[in-house]
């Protein structure tokens, strides 16, 4: 089973000069959900190297088992810090892509052409495309069928409610939540920070950080069902 990662390469948070990145707890949750079923990963960001981890996402207050067990291991800090670059792989060379979130996705991915066509040769080629978080939004110019991917599909993504918790609605591209509805996604939700995680055929979409870990193994249930004999819309 080959899994792709695809981080973002952006650090900088809209016009506000603070840092973002990737959501720490987006990359290192679902990398060892991989990891721990044997999934052969391989990890890339637009611009290759370490991408950049959102500085909040690293405070105290936001610490999970899983970005513990990435701090004590070197082996999984060195995969991290050598992603190689988005415009040099196939979808052919893997089963499944993987979107963590962060809100650096949402300036560098969104708009990225070597993403979209990524994400479009996958899932025309009856590959699993999961995003989560933020990273549900690089969906915003991907078709499938001349159609919007998320058009008629069960999606979530971090919901306007969470964005104005950390208050930077108004500093956003645009909101997830309101996106997706607008593409014709039907858009679901839990309340804020839960863990939530929709598999609808071959998509799947996390809510917040905590979905990740739910994503992952979404992902994972379903490569295996598919690898099983599963055929899946």
């Amino acid at each position: 089973m080959k899994i792709l990662m695809v981080f973002t390469s952006h650090d900088i948070l809209g016009s506000t000069g603070r840092k973002t990145g990737f959501w720490l707890e987006e990359g290192a949750a679902p990398y060892y959900v991989f990891r721990d079923a044997g999934v052969d990963l391989t990890l890339v960001s637009p611009k290759g190297g370490q991408p950049p981890i959102d500085p909040k996402s690293d405070l105290p207050e936001n610490q999970t088992p899983a970005m513990a067990r990435f701090k004590e291991d070197k082996a999984a800090q060195k995969v991290f810090a050598t992603t190689g670059k988005l415009s040099d792989v196939r979808s052919d060379d893997f089963d499944a892509v993987f979107y963590p979130g962060g809100h650096g996705p949402m300036w560098d991915l969104v708009d990225n052409p070597d993403s979209i066509k990524l994400i479009e040769t996958f899932y025309n080629s009856g590959k699993p495309v999961a995003a989560v978080c933020h990273a549900p939004a690089v969906l915003h110019r991907v078709t499938y069928n001349g159609a919007p991917i998320v058009k008629g599909k069960r999606v979530t993504g971090f919901t306007n409610g969470e964005e104005e918790a950390v208050q930077l609605t108004k500093v956003v591209p645009f909101l997830v939540e309101d996106e997706l509805k607008r593409l014709g996604g039907l858009y679901e939700k839990k309340p804020n920070w839960e863990s939530f995680a929709i598999t609808d055929g071959r998509l799947i979409t996390g809510q917040n950080p905590a979905s990740s870990t739910a994503g992952a193994q979404a992902l994972v249930k379903l490569l295996t069902s598919m690898k099983a004999g599963a055929k899946v819309a």
